[in-house]
């Protein structure tokens, strides 16, 4: 028996690494052995073991989404299993590829009360993009083990849903220690047994309403190549507001950075008759109201219907790059030419608006996101958590000439594991990574700062903590107004006895502490020139003194863009 389990679980890994499997997260456990030990085996794979299963989880999330390949989790059964739901949600409505795989007891010990062993089947429902149980691995079945294995790597990299987790429960017998026999034959050319071909393209290209329209385009994330984006832009005369994410905020006459801050001016002169949507939706409540009476054409690649506020006319299931190649051939060129100076003239003097508000002499939350995305090299990545951080990088940071990376876990939206997440990017890209949070997502994720003795210092990552003591993002919200601040503390803003830096460096952390623009600037700089986890807690002011600082933000840009018109 350990003998066919092993030949089974090699059988696997070796279908995922010729499907181009790099990276695989292993937690400790008894029953998942005959995989644990095939991953640990192959010298093609980084194996990152992590002690936490739901801290491994979004470690995998973040390696996946910073190369942009499969990445295979390892857990053992009961609770461990269980414990990677939230991370299998994630990359779900993410659509970041995982193959997840959790041992299971065989059949005879459920039921009974056998230790860790709970209903494992379709333990995720439906936040998955294909399970599989193929049962205890038995010879007769050795025919169908590579199948399994490839299939598993395409239904996450390229389902009808697109991207996201799959689910293999594996059930494994004692004993569990074996080396594998000779495995069923593979391909000859070294590919995996089963591959996809890939459908869509720009078929239902409505160009028709487009034709002399002022139009805007709104880019998210995975909004297509930001060059084939930008193109089309020069192409229509129009202007992109983009996110972040979405890898267009450059430094180009077409690029809007500020799109919130004039979204919630609404200028007439600036409201857009067409508007194209690529990639994700944004963070910001105002920038959908603005456009929300013009015609909206959504480039949705999948057909996940991502159109929260049901204002898409038009639904194009086409891959980006392809779509936006034919609307730059099928569009006409516009015949207006004020439609997108008016935007360049509003920008500008929004972004100067922005800076007078904030000032240079005293830290607050947008400046920390404005001055750490501006300051940061292009090869560098920035993961972002939910909540405030993800919106002041939305809201203010600037375009700029090569801006780094930007990951966010916008799938559910939680601030679950982003410094898992932060770590698993650091251990596969090349240049720093550095990950934007608050106090409450750090305590939150605190297990990730636990490291295997045999882990080396791995790449760079830096945590950016902006600690206010408390969940900033409550502040804006009506319970501040009409709670006494006692409940509203204890019941929403949650500050945490913990401190930042003394739980990080009883972890093993380097640290730092900055309360000035300046020793933010020098504290970053040295991390991430440095290998290894570094925290830095950035004390800002406090909860209310945010909002105040939003509000006259705000007030600066729209008193800016009045005195345009």
């Amino acid at each position: 028996m350990s003998v066919v389990q092993a030949t089974f679980a090699a059988t696997l890994v070796d279908e995922w690494v010729r499907a181009g499997v790099t990276d695989a997260v292993v937690c400790p456990g008894s029953r998942s052995t005959p995989l644990a030990l095939a991953l640990g085996g192959r010298r093609e794979l980084r194996v990152h073991v992590r002690l936490d299963e739901r801290g491994a989880g979004f470690f995998a999330i973040g390696l996946a989404a910073a190369s942009g390949r499969p990445v295979v989790v390892c857990v053992t059964s009961g609770t461990a299993a269980a414990e990677l739901h939230p991370a299998v949600v994630e990359a779900h409505h993410g659509r970041v590829p995982l193959v997840v795989c959790t041992a299971d007891r065989p059949p005879e010990l459920h039921g009974v009360g056998a230790p860790q062993t709970i209903g494992q089947s379709s333990l995720y429902g439906t936040s998955v993009r294909w399970s599989a149980e193929p049962g205890v691995p038995v010879q007769e079945s050795a025919w169908s083990w590579r199948s399994l294995g490839a299939r598993a790597v395409l239904e996450a990299r390229a389902g009808p849903l697109g991207p996201g987790p799959v689910h293999l429960n594996l059930a494994f017998r004692d004993p569990l220690v074996g080396e594998p026999g000779v495995l069923p034959a593979g391909r000859a050319d070294g590919e995996p047994v089963h591959r996809v071909v890939p459908h869509g393209d720009a078929s239902g290209l409505e160009v028709a309403p487009w034709a002399g329209s002022r139009g805007v385009i709104v880019a998210g994330a995975r909004c297509g190549p930001p060059a084939a984006v930008l193109a089309l832009a020069e192409h229509l005369g129009w202007p992109v507001l983009a996110d972040p994410p979405s890898g267009c905020r450059l430094a180009h006459p077409h690029v809007v950075a500020a799109a919130d801050a004039l979204a919630r001016v609404a200028p007439a002169h600036l409201r857009p008759d067409v508007v194209v949507r690529l990639g994700t939706a944004w963070a910001s409540k105002a920038l959908p109201a603005f456009v929300s009476h013009a015609e909206v054409v959504a480039v949705d690649p999948w057909w996940r219907w991502e159109d929260p506020d049901r204002t898409a006319a038009v639904v194009v299931r086409a891959d980006p790059a392809r779509w936006l190649a034919a609307a730059s051939r099928s569009v006409p060129p516009p015949t207006h030419d004020t439609w997108l100076a008016g935007w360049q003239e509003a920008e500008r003097a929004a972004q100067c608006a922005i800076d007078g508000a904030l000032g240079e002499d005293r830290l607050s939350e947008p400046l920390v996101a404005r001055r750490l995305y501006g300051a940061l090299p292009a090869d560098a990545t920035v993961v972002v958590a939910s909540s405030m951080p993800v919106r002041d990088l939305e809201w203010f940071a600037p375009a700029t000439g090569a801006p780094p990376r930007v990951l966010a876990n916008r799938g559910a939206n939680g601030i679950d594991g982003v410094s898992s997440t932060a770590l698993g990017a650091a251990a596969c890209s090349r240049g720093p990574v550095v990950g934007l949070l608050g106090d409450l997502a750090f305590f939150h994720d605190l297990s990730a700062l636990v490291t295997p003795a045999a882990t080396g210092p791995g790449g760079s990552c830096t945590l950016v903590v902006v600690d206010n003591a408390g969940g900033g993002i409550f502040e804006f919200l009506a319970q501040a107004e009409t709670l006494d601040r006692a409940r509203f503390d204890r019941l929403f803003a949650t500050p945490q006895l913990p401190d930042v830096v003394e739980a990080a460096a009883g972890l093993g952390a380097r640290t730092a502490d900055v309360g000035t623009p300046h020793e933010l600037d020098g504290a970053v700089t040295a991390a991430t020139r440095a290998r290894g986890l570094t925290v830095v807690r950035v004390r800002v002011p406090d909860r209310r003194e945010n909002v105040a600082v939003h509000d006259r933000v705000h007030a600066a840009v729209a008193a800016a863009v009045g005195a345009l018109s």
